[in-house]
């Protein structure tokens, strides 16, 4: 039962927190260097979820490992072309070829 309460009140805060962003939109001055360090919050956000997979996915960061790699590929790809699709595209194929050739 005490699972379920603190997913329940996790699940309340969550919807709070996002709420007040919402409401408060427009209500109240946010400082532009404020305003500025909030464009680098989802890339850091998605830095933290990917990399921790990329570097070690066998248990041990290596230069070999294919996820690596293939990671490394792709963010070439979307610093050069800045075209999502193409990025997933290329970064998928190299971690597929690399999977198919080990």
């Amino acid at each position: 039962m005490s699972l379920w309460l603190t997913v329940i009140a996790a699940g309340i805060a969550t919807f709070v927190i996002r709420l007040s962003f919402i409401g408060m939109a427009g209500r109240i001055a946010i400082a532009p260097w404020f305003e500025r360090m909030l464009r680098f919050v989802p890339i850091a956000a998605l830095t933290a979820l990917v990399w921790p997979d990329l570097l070690l996915a066998s248990g041990a960061a290596t230069l070999g490992e294919p996820r690596l790699l293939a990671g490394l590929a792709a963010a070439c790809v979307a610093w050069q072309t800045r075209n999502t699709l193409l990025t997933i595209a290329v970064g998928m194929m190299i971690l597929w070829g690399m999977q198919w050739l080990q």
